[in-house]
C-alpha cells in the first residue's frame, strides 16, 4: 500500500504546501488527501495531480474524520487552532504523526503522555513565525554557545508585509494571512527581559513608541512586543540572559494609526451593547467616537486627544483611505466592534491580484566570546510571487512540507510532542528550506 498524507485545510497558507506535497508525492510514489470544508476550493489547489484526492467533510463530525485520519501516515492539519484538538486525539487513536504551524496549547499537553507512549512525533509551531524564527534562531544560538560563548542579547523580529512595489496606501499594509489575527493583534498584552527587567505592555500601549529597527534595501520598519516572549528564554536555552524579546514588525505609519484605532475602540470584541443598534458605519463611527451631532466627522478635530501628535494629518489619510464614516448599511450578523473593522480591512487592505507581499525576520544577538563582544544580525527577506503563492504561503508551508517529506522518509526519527528548537529537526530542515528561496544573511561585527 502506498504512504498517504492527509492535510486538512486548503485555505491561504496551504497553497505552496500543497504545491510542494503534490511535487514530493509524484516523485516518491505516495498519495495526498486534502480535506476543506470548501471542496472547490481543494480540488483548485490540487489541479488534477495524480495520485492527490481533494475531499470536503465537517471536520467535527466524528466518523468521517476518523475515516480519513485512520488511512494516513502523516498528518497535517492547518485547521483552526479550536479545532486541532480534535484531529490530535483521532492521531494518538490511530497511532499517527502530526505536523501543524499553531502553538502548543494545554489541551494538546495534556497528550504528551500517549504521545510518547506510542511513539509519535506531534511537531507543532512549525510555520513562519512560530516556526522557521525557532529554527534559524536556535542554529545561530546553537553555534554561539558551541563555541563558548555567552549570550546577553537576543531580538526577534518578524513581520508579514507588503512589497515596496505594491505599498499604495497610507497604512503601508496589505492582509495576506487570517485578518482576524490582524484586528485582535496584540490584545492580550506582551512581556519581556529588557535589560535585566521583566516589561509588562497593556494592551492600549503595545502599538505606542515602537522601536525602529534597520534593514538595508527595506523602507522604514519598526516593532510592537509580540505576546510573552519569556517562556521561550528556557525553551531557546538562553537562562540567564538580559534581553530577550520576541516582535513583530510593521511600518511605522501603520503602528501610530492601529495605536489609535485601539485607544478610540475599533478593536473592541465586548461592546456589542453599545453598539448593537447602529444600522450604519456613520452610526457605529459616532457612537465610538461620541460625536452624536455632527454629520461628518473630522478625524483631524476628534483628535483633541493627540493634539500635540505630529502625524495628525496621517491619521486623517488614513481613516478617509478606510471610509469608516460612509453611510451604507454594517455587515449582517456583527457581534462587536472588531467584526466590523475586519470586514472593513477585508475590501479595503486585501492584496490586489497584481499584488505581492514579503516576509521580513532579523534576528539581533550580542554576545561575547573570548573576552570580545559581538554583534550578530541575521536578516530573512522573502517576497511573494503573486497574489496566491504569497511569502506567507511559502514561509507557513514550506516547512510544514519540508517536515512530512523527512517523516514519509524515515529521516526525521526523532519522537514526542515538540516545536522546532532542537538540532536534528531544524538541521534537516533549513538546508532545504534556502534550496527553496528562504535562506538568511548573516552578519557578524565586533564592537566595544
Amino acid at each position: 500500500m502506498l504512504k498517504h498524507i492527509l492535510l486538512f485545510g486548503a485555505g491561504k497558507s496551504a497553497t505552496c504546501l500543497i504545491d510542494y506535497l503534490v511535487k514530493e508525492i509524484s516523485v516518491n510514489e505516495w498519495t495526498l488527501t486534502v480535506c476543506d470544508a470548501d471542496l472547490e476550493l481543494a480540488q483548485s489547489k490540487l489541479a488534477g495531480a495524480k495520485n492527490a484526492t481533494a475531499v470536503s467533510i465537517n471536520v467535527e463530525n466524528e466518523e468521517n474524520r476518523r475515516s480519513l485520519i485512520s488511512k494516513a501516515d502523516v498528518v497535517i492539519s492547518l485547521l483552526p487552532p479550536t479545532l486541532h484538538f480534535l484531529v490530535a486525539k483521532d492521531c494518538v487513536e490511530y497511532s499517527k504523526h502530526l505536523l501543524n504551524a499553531s502553538y502548543i496549547d494545554d489541551n494538546l499537553r495534556s497528550l504528551e503522555p500517549s504521545i510518547k507512549e506510542k511513539n509519535l512525533l506531534f511537531l507543532c509551531e512549525m510555520g513562519l513565525d512560530p516556526g522557521i524564527d525557532h529554527m534559524s534562531a536556535m542554529n545561530i544560538i546553537h553555534s554561539i554557545q558551541g563555541k563558548g560563548g555567552v549570550i546577553h542579547s537576543f531580538k526577534s523580529h518578524c513581520g508579514g508585509l507588503v512589497a515596496p512595489e505594491s505599498d499604495n496606501n497610507p497604512w503601508h499594509y496589505k492582509i495576506s494571512w487570517n485578518p482576524r489575527n490582524v484586528v485582535v493583534a496584540g490584545s492580550n498584552g506582551a512581556e519581556y527581559l529588557l535589560d535585566d527587567k521583566i516589561t509588562k505592555v497593556p494592551y492600549h500601549s503595545v502599538f505606542r513608541n515602537t522601536p525602529s529597527v534597520n534593514i538595508p534595501g527595506i523602507y522604514p520598519l519598526c516593532w510592537y512586543p509580540n505576546r510573552n516572549s519569556l517562556p521561550y528564554i528556557n525553551l531557546y536555552s538562553l537562562e540567564g540572559i538580559h534581553t530577550f524579546i520576541r516582535t513583530t514588525l510593521r511600518h511605522p505609519a501603520f503602528c501610530r494609526g492601529w495605536s489609535k484605532l485601539i485607544n478610540i475602540g475599533f478593536t473592541e470584541t465586548g461592546d456589542f451593547e453599545k453598539i448593537k443598534h447602529c444600522t450604519t458605519f456613520k452610526e457605529w463611527v459616532k457612537v465610538k467616537t461620541n460625536r452624536y451631532s455632527s454629520d461628518e466627522i473630522d478625524w483631524n478635530g476628534y483628535l483633541h486627544l493627540y493634539i500635540t501628535d505630529p502625524y495628525k494629518d496621517e491619521f486623517s489619510k488614513q481613516m478617509t483611505f478606510l471610509k469608516l464614516d460612509r453611510n451604507e448599511p454594517l455587515p449582517k450578523g456583527f457581534s462587536n466592534s472588531a467584526d466590523i473593522l475586519q470586514y472593513v480591512l477585508e475590501n479595503k487592505l486585501m492584496l490586489a491580484d497584481t499584488d505581492i507581499d514579503m516576509i521580513v525576520m532579523l534576528h539581533e544577538l550580542e554576545y561575547q566570546l573570548d573576552n570580545k563582544k559581538y554583534a550578530t544580525n541575521s536578516t530573512l527577506i522573502v517576497k511573494g510571487d503573486d497574489n496566491i503563492r504569497t511569502a506567507m504561503a511559502k514561509t507557513v508551508g514550506l516547512p510544514i512540507g519540508i517536515a512530512a517529506k523527512l517523516l514519509m522518509q524515515d529521516k526525521l526519527t526523532v519522537r514526542g510532542l515538540h516545536i522546532p528548537v532542537i538540532e536534528e529537526i531544524y538541521q534537516k530542515i533549513l538546508p532545504e528550506l534556502a534550496n527553496n528561496g528562504i535562506r538568511f544573511d548573516e552578519i557578524t561585527q565586533e564592537f566595544e
